[in-house]
Formats: structure tokens, C-alpha cells, sequence
């Protein structure tokens, strides 16, 4: 079932001023879909999220201030029954799944023809998944090879992230500063490490996150 009784308030994020307007314009066309908001970059939509509560938010990738990865983990830090739709002209593995993993519901290339878009759409605020065909293989392939190699991570990406940053010996609030998130936000993440490594602080999560691998070291 493709239609719905309310129509599905939408949420655009994209750096690209015309393609963003192209779009909400092109949203309009769509009787089951209303435009509630647009935002530049990944701030502007945490801002907008939390005021217009969207049902969907289609999602760019690639934008300043705020990248599209960062900003998905932030909203989903909201813990706001919220769809993500990633709509990016990027194929690439690393964006691919970074975005799945950080949370996306969905992920479409911006070649999409609009009434796709429209049905993707639809389907994203009814609780499926979407994925353009062109991406679809790489995330089988993906899946497939993690199955098979490398069991999957304890935490999640913005955890680990968190984690990177207490390696660093950041406070908290720096941390905040760094990744774009609350003090509050911050310290649930720790919380939520400090549980899954079976820690008591955080000099022992992240000596226990060295002894696992999960703290990359770029030096």
C-alpha cells in the first residue's frame, strides 16, 4: 500500500541551493507529500528536525559544516521517530554502508526518476527499506563478506566515534564540540559504551576498546 490518509511531512537537506529547491519543488507536484522544512547543512536540520518533527528527511551526504553521516547519527541521537532517506549522488562502498550503519533507512542516488523518489518515499515513512538498484549489490556483497570475515563491531559508528575522542583524552564537553552533539547526548554514548565493554570508566573502555581493535591510531 503505497497511499496514506495524512500526507507525509518531508524534511530537505542538501548544500546545493538549486538542486534543493528543484527538489521541494518537484515534492510539491506530489499530493501524499508536503515539504516542511529545508535545510543547508547537517545543524540546520537537527534545529529543523526537532521544531517540525518530519516524517522523512531526505538526506544529503556530502555537505559543510556538517556531513551527512554525522548529521544522520546526531538525529538519531534525538530518538524522534524520524526516517532517513540518504539521497546522494555517491555510490562508494565506505558512504554506502557508513550510512546504513549510522542509521539510514534508505539510501537513493540523485539520477532517481521522481516518481521512484515519490514511491521511495512512501515506502521510507511505512516502515520499508529502499535502495537504488545501483547500490543494492554492493551491500549484499558488504553484508555477505562481514558475515564471513570480521565479526561486526560491539558499538555503533557514532560510538566509536565517542570512543576515538576518550582515547584522546577529551572532556566532555569537547567532545560535544568536536561531533556536533549535546553534553547530554555525549554522555548517554559514554553510557552506552561503558555497558557494552563491561567497563566501569572510561580509562578501562578504552584500554579494553585497544586490546578489541576498535580504536583506529593514525599517527
Amino acid at each position: 500500500m503505497e497511499k496514506s490518509s495524512k500526507r507525509v511531512r518531508v524534511l530537505v537537506v542538501d548544500d546545493h541551493t538549486l538542486f534543493r529547491r528543484g527538489l521541494i519543488s518537484l515534492l510539491s507536484d506530489f499530493t501524499e507529500i508536503q515539504v516542511v522544512g529545508e535545510a543547508g547543512d547537517g545543524n540546520q536540520a537537527i534545529d529543523l528536525i526537532s521544531f517540525q518533527k518530519p516524517d522523512v528527511v531526505l538526506l544529503d551526504l556530502n555537505m559543510p559544516v556538517m556531513n551527512g553521516i554525522n548529521a544522520l547519527a546526531a538525529i538519531r541521537a534525538l530518538d524522534l521517530p524520524v526516517r532517513i532517506l540518504m539521497l546522494t549522488i555517491s555510490q562508494a562502498d565506505e558512504d554506502l554502508i557508513g550510512a546504513i550503519r549510522a542509521g539510514a533507512d534508505g539510501y537513493l542516488l540523485k539520477n532517481t526518476e521522481p516518481e521512484e523518489l515519490r514511491k521511495s518515499i512512501l515506502r521510507i515513512s511505512q516502515g520499508q527499506a529502499v535502495l537504488s538498484p545501483e547500490v543494492t549489490a554492493s551491500v549484499l556483497q558488504a553484508v555477505s563478506h562481514k558475515a564471513t570475515s570480521t565479526p561486526p563491531s560491539l558499538l555503533s559508528v557514532r560510538e566509536l566515534e565517542v570512543l576515538g575522542c576518550l582515547s584522546e583524552g577529551l572532556t566532555t564537553s569537547q567532545i560535544g564540540a568536536k561531533l556536533f552533539i549535546s553534553e547530554n547526548t555525549v554522555k548517554t554514548h559514554i553510557r552506552h559504551i561503558l555497558e557494552k565493554l563491561e567497563s566501569s570508566n572510561r580509562a578501562e573502555a578504552v584500554s579494553k576498546a585497544n586490546q578489541l581493535g576498535l580504536i583506529s591510531h593514525s599517527s
